[in-house]
């Protein structure tokens, strides 16, 4: 790593030289490997086990599950050919596709591979609902209420009630199809051992040093010229656990390519506008677009006693923050402001719901009517986070000084923020909510009655007749217009009552070198590498 304190011109100009000498090199260095590193580490490449990106990502090059997401985030085939769904929402049937291998394995006889069939689904869906394998995943198989191959071609899955998001559901890696002789071989091992169907094979693991990955021969995909995919020969996966050594690294060009960049950098590669500064643009690509994360601060409602537990006080809170100058100055506009609801952008919708801009005047009108009805001179609040937001609650806490708000911030370690928000034991509390599956539903569900904390996600305690009927409603609706238009309504519902605080829908910022083609961007921030290659 730079000692920043080693030289005596700025850092800045240093970072620019690091990416000149860097860019030069390229020019005669290339090569079909691609480099990342993994600061989080990995902790396992069993796709039952991939509940985080740090796992997720490499899953993804190394298995493939019935349906996929493009870009758009729209559901397309990936090991189902084609598939039908009853009238009644109930039963899905897929087509399996013929000739895909599994990679080749000593697991299979001969040091050979086999076709993936129906029958290796209903293996691996069988796995992902064991007890005794304990996977984080297994939350997503609750509404399922049986699932068979017919053949070795015709994979079923009947549901308990209807979910029209149920085929995004699949799209996660949980669902990814593995092969029983491999499992059986390697045992508690396997993820340490992968055997998949994905455009990479697995090729070596050296702990806390590197994981590679090399290009799997056998994948069925072509691109749209009818080129074998993947284009790359191997990823190599690094585990410095510093982002500011990853960060060197890639400035470097040791490695292609860096998710976000350290709080420390953030001055010197992005503008105020969000966007790379210019002198960086002919050393480093950056790609960036919408993230289905919403951060927010919580009320917990749950303490009727609370003074939290009056609207006109929640309402007044939400007019008294200015987000956009909150995203301006705190982020350097490396996210969005929350001005429409709780869902986030990246999910296609067209008519977003209205949600609470900057509004001084009102915040102070509800504040004093608050103040009047419930015979109050003074108003103290405390805000629990951790400390990686500190910078975020202590804006909100100077925006809420200009309504008559003493504020006083609470900083405790991650976990302890998460097991309190669940035990309902912080009147209001930072959270974070990133999409499991691409539906608004998933972002609703946090206000349904039933899904109350420590057994559900609704850590606010929102309780609402109005609001659990018309959710309960959309299982039923099949028609993707109609139920856009509910989730509309119950976003609007979750403002007009305001459980929570939206602050800000996060953003996807990948930086690569400048010879990386095909690298793309998604709201749910996969890395999909079968169509990335080296110019």
């Amino acid at each position: 790593m730079i000692n920043k304190s080693s030289f005596s011109i700025p850092f800045s100009i240093i970072i620019i030289l690091i990416f000149t000498s860097c860019s030069e090199k390229n020019l005669v260095n290339e090569n079909k490997v691609f480099r990342y590193n993994e600061h989080s580490n990995i902790s396992s490449l069993d796709p039952i086990y991939s509940s985080t990106l740090r796992n997720i990502w490499p899953v993804n090059q190394l298995f493939n599950g019935l349906v996929q997401l493009d870009d758009s985030l729209r559901t397309k085939p990936d090991l189902a050919k084609s598939w039908t769904i009853s009238k009644d929402g109930l039963e899905y049937k897929f087509l399996i596709k013929n000739k895909v291998f599994f990679h080749k394995s000593k697991t299979f006889e001969k040091d050979s591979t086999r076709i993936v069939n129906a029958k290796d689904f209903e293996y691996s869906f069988n796995r992902l609902k064991d007890p005794y394998l304990v996977s984080p995943g297994s939350w997503a198989l609750k509404n399922i209420n049986s699932f068979k191959a017919e053949n070795d071609s015709v994979f079923v899955i009947k549901l308990k009630k209807p979910f029209a998001a149920f085929l995004g559901l699949l799209s996660m890696k949980y669902f990814s199809v593995v092969p029983f002789e491999a499992v059986n071989y390697y045992g508690d091992r396997f993820g340490k051992n992968p055997i998949g169907t994905g455009p990479f094979k697995f090729k070596r693991w050296e702990e806390n040093i590197k994981l590679v990955l090399r290009k799997n021969n056998l994948y069925f995909e072509k691109d749209s010229s009818g080129k074998k995919l993947p284009y790359l020969e191997a990823i190599s996966i690094t585990f410095l656990p510093d982002k500011k050594s990853e960060f060197m690294e890639f400035a470097q060009n040791k490695i292609d390519f860096i998710n976000s960049i350290d709080s420390s950098f953030k001055d010197q590669l992005i503008s105020i506008d969000g966007n790379l500064k210019k002198e960086y643009s002919k050393s480093i690509k950056l790609i960036s677009g919408p993230y289905l994360n919403t951060e927010y601060i919580g009320f917990y409602l749950g303490d009727e006693k609370s003074q939290i537990h009056s609207k006109k006080l929640r309402l007044a809170i939400n007019y008294a923050i200015d987000r956009k100058k909150m995203m301006k100055y705190l982020r350097n506009n490396i996210g969005y402001a929350a001005n429409n609801g709780f869902v986030p952008l990246g999910l296609n919708i067209k008519n977003r719901v209205n949600g609470f801009k900057y509004d001084l005047k009102e915040a102070k009108k509800l504040i004093q009517e608050y103040k009047t009805e419930n015979n109050k001179e003074k108003i103290e609040l405390k805000l629990t986070s951790d400390a990686n937001y500190l910078d975020i609650v202590e804006f909100i806490q100077r925006e809420l000084q200009k309504i008559d708000i003493d504020l006083s911030i609470n900083i405790v370690p991650a976990s302890a923020l998460r097991q309190g928000k669940s035990n309902g034991k912080f009147e209001m509390f930072r959270a974070s909510w990133i999409a499991d599956y691409p539906d608004s539903e998933n972002y609703l569900s946090l206000f349904y009655s039933k899904n109350l904390a420590p057994n559900g996600p609704n850590y606010t305690h929102f309780k609402s007749s109005e609001y659990d009927k018309l959710f309960e409603s959309t299982y039923n609706e099949q028609n993707s217009t109609k139920r856009k238009k509910m989730y509309q309504i119950l976003d609007s519902l979750v403002l007009e009552n305001s459980p929570i605080i939206p602050l800000y829908y996060d953003k996807v910022m990948r930086f690569s070198q400048m010879n990386i083609e095909g690298l793309t961007t998604n709201p749910v921030n996969q890395l999909n590498l079968k169509k990335v290659y080296k110019k």
